[in-house]
């Protein structure tokens, strides 16, 4: 079942084997015999793809909350040990992995380096558990109800809106957002397609705004390319004030609008409310609760 969700998950078996240091062979006799066992075909496979039947796709819906129970329980071992060993997955948005964890993460592996931390960034809002991933970062309004969160990072961030002094001066510096309208605008698409809005609040005005522009790129992987853009001169930027911060000190980027800048409630690490918790993310979970602590006193 271990071998046939992996090959599932990673479109194909050498993937699958690369990934989990075993056999393409050992993999693939695996997962006949399951299939042979139920009687059912789990997977299509063709030279260039495996994905899972209609059968495959509903016994995955089963298999990977029962299996994470199944190695959450032979975990309790990890209790009877000074610190925890095994690994960690982490599901979590780009931004989370560029402005969150950087400032967690180098001391949670000198604190316990026997747990092997692999960070999935997705921007899609999938389920942890289905993605095989112990633990999440997500913001608010995409948190689900029945999981537990724990605030993780800064408490309070804003979106912000720069542009390169040499647009600005070739294209005038916006007084009101509106005035974006009338402007190049850098957008981001998310993985749904939805391109999403630019918002703006200042006392009790607030907009939201759809403007255009001549570049729009991916949210996550494309965002890196919307900011060169920006410092190129292609036009205004709006992304987390804490992924242009830099540019702006440098002088590559100059705040647009600074007084519209909308704030927003920060991340949490989110997972679900297992009884027997896998001992590495109860340690992360501790340690952040701890560095929480640490930069309230």
């Amino acid at each position: 079942m271990n071998a046939f969700m992996s090959v599932a998950k990673a479109g194909g078996f050498r993937d699958a084997a690369r990934a989990g240091q075993m056999s393409p062979s050992g993999l693939s006799e695996a997962v006949r015999r399951l299939e042979a066992q139920l009687g059912v075909r789990l997977l299509n496979r063709t030279t260039r793809s495996v994905v899972p039947t209609e059968a495959g796709r509903r016994l995955l819906d089963r298999l990977a909350p029962a299996l994470a129970e199944v190695a959450s329980a032979l975990d309790v071992i990890n209790t009877a040990r000074d610190t925890p060993i095994g690994s960690l997955r982490l599901n979590v948005p780009v931004s989370a992995a560029r402005l969150v964890l950087p400032a967690i993460l180098p001391g949670f592996l000198a604190a316990y380096p026997d747990v092997e931390v692999e960070i999935v960034t997705e921007e899609s809002f999938v389920d942890v558990l289905a993605s095989g991933c112990d633990a999440g970062i997500r913001y608010e309004e995409r948190l689900e109800q029945d999981m537990i969160a724990v605030p993780i990072g800064p408490r309070v961030q804003r979106f912000a809106a720069g542009a390169a002094p040499a647009y600005l001066k070739r294209r005038g510096r916006p007084e009101h957002p509106r005035d974006l309208l009338s402007h190049a605008c850098i957008r981001g698409r998310f993985n749904s397609g939805t391109i999403y809005a630019w918002e703006f609040q200042r006392d009790e005005e607030a907009l939201t705004l759809q403007p255009s522009g001549p570049l729009i790129v991916r949210a996550g992987g494309g965002t890196d390319l919307a900011v060169d853009a920006a410092v190129a001169g292609a036009g205004v930027v709006y992304l987390f004030e804490d992924w242009l911060r830099p540019y702006f000190e440098r002088g590559e980027l100059e705040p647009v609008l600074q007084a519209w800048w909308p704030r927003f409630s920060g991340p949490y690490l989110y997972f679900p409310g297992r009884r027997l918790m896998p001992a590495p993310l109860r340690a992360f979970v501790d340690y952040v609760k701890a560095d929480r602590a640490q930069a309230i006193l």
